[in-house]
């Protein structure tokens, strides 16, 4: 049974949204950051980069300090505001490609993350799990949600399609021309029917923010401890979600850049691969795969299409049908000698959003040797390694929607 409860979130006003909203510090330039600091003092950015009033890098404790100062000031200035009543907030995206996305910000059980009642298909590490728990005890909120999938229910579907006739309270389009739009489910029935029909569902996915999940479990863990008075409504019994529907979430994959052969002369690799794979030389023209089990490979100036020999593949798990395993159990690890995908610098990963010709020029450039592409994971897939209790390979999914920080905030 999943426990999916409406909050009350500090928000932008209507009027400052857009100015707010920010994608991932990560997803930046260093540059793209100077700029939106300098250029919009709403910036959610100016939160969580509190040094740049200094002109100074500010790190640690003394940062987490300087954060929770900055989003305090944009309380106080009247940028934020919080809502009176517990909501739902039904969001809908549409992005630059024209893919759409519709599914509710809500408050999702971190006991359901314990009892695997919300289910994970990725590892996580442990000190980034702590580093992050530590800073959201520290600041007091989460400006990100973790987005999670639930199976396609058409009571939900219905009355997120119900308060969409409604004017929304938050349209906008970025830079990245994404437009954002959200609206308040304000009737008590509707919130009723909502965290009734989660309720029915024994089970949710993480899609998306597998670490934000995991440090806000230890955040919980930290703080029921703490709290001599602990009851089930405190707010850090839960952490912020982007539900959506099965359907609706796109999931690509992503291609591997290998800088080396492992010693190889490219005869020698070749002749390796052909222990596993049939190979077919397509030389200038590009190859992308179509079907699970064939890969694109680019090495050389020229594209081969790699389809594997069934015959000698053991497929016992899930996971071993995931294409991204398969690559590493008979090509990565084996052959090019790169046994830790995670901490290995002889390996890179470009999202499949981006076209295999994107493959070709990384290689080309002289930085890499050999590159690889695939066809992406399937939901059915993630959630069938996920009920074996399985994990990915690092980079197996690169999942949209992704949601920009800033427009919904949970306090603890």
């Amino acid at each position: 049974m999943a426990h999916i409860i409406p909050f009350k979130a500090v928000r932008p006003t209507r009027d400052k949204v857009s100015l707010v909203a920010s994608r991932s510090y990560q997803s930046y330039t260093k540059e793209q950051v100077e700029s939106r600091l300098r250029d919009n003092p709403f910036s959610f950015l100016h939160i969580i980069n509190p040094g740049y009033r200094f002109a100074k890098d500010v790190v640690g404790k003394a940062r987490y300090a300087l954060v929770k100062n900055r989003y305090l000031e944009f309380k106080e200035d009247g940028i934020f505001i919080e809502d009176e009543k517990p909501t739902y907030y039904v969001y809908r995206i549409v992005n630059r490609d024209g893919d759409v996305f519709n599914g509710i910000i809500a408050a999702a059980s971190a006991i359901d993350y314990e009892k695997d009642a919300i289910k994970k298909h990725e590892d996580t590490l442990a000190y980034k799990e702590i580093i992050f728990k530590e800073y959201l005890k520290a600041v007091g909120f989460n400006a990100e949600p973790v987005l999670l999938t639930y199976p396609d229910n058409a009571s939900i579907a219905q009355i997120i399609a119900k308060v969409q006739k409604n004017r929304p309270e938050y349209e906008f389009t970025t830079t990245y021309r994404d437009t954002h739009y959200m609206w308040l489910v304000e009737d008590d029935q509707s919130i009723q029917k909502i965290q009734a029909e989660f309720e029915k569902m024994p089970v949710i996915y993480i899609a998306d923010g597998h670490h934000r999940s995991a440090s806000s479990f230890l955040l919980y863990e930290d703080l029921r401890s703490e709290n001599p008075n602990h009851n089930p409504q405190e707010p850090y019994n839960y952490f912020m979600s982007y539900l959506i529907p099965e359907s609706d979430l796109k999931i690509y994959e992503f291609n591997r850049l290998v800088k080396d052969l492992n010693g190889l002369s490219k005869e020698e690799f070749l002749i390796k691969l052909d222990a596993w794979y049939r190979i077919e030389n397509r030389g200038k023209k590009a190859y992308k795969p179509s079907k699970q089990h064939h890969f694109s490979m680019y090495m050389d100036g020229e594209f081969y299409s790699l389809y594997l020999r069934k015959s000698l593949y053991k497929f016992e798990t899930a996971l071993d049908t995931l294409d991204a395993q398969l690559l590493y159990k008979t090509i990565l690890n084996p052959i090019l000698g790169i046994s830790d995908l995670r901490h290995n610098d002889r390996i890179e990963y470009t999202n499949g959003k981006n076209d295999i010709v994107d493959v070709k020029s990384c290689v080309d450039s002289g930085d890499y040797k050999v590159g690889f592409g695939m066809v992406p994971a399937t939901v059915e897939q993630m959630k069938q390694i996920a009920d074996e209790g399985l994990t990915m390979p690092p980079k197996s999914t690169y999942v949209l929607p992704k949601l920009r920080s800033g427009v919904t905030i949970y306090e603890f």
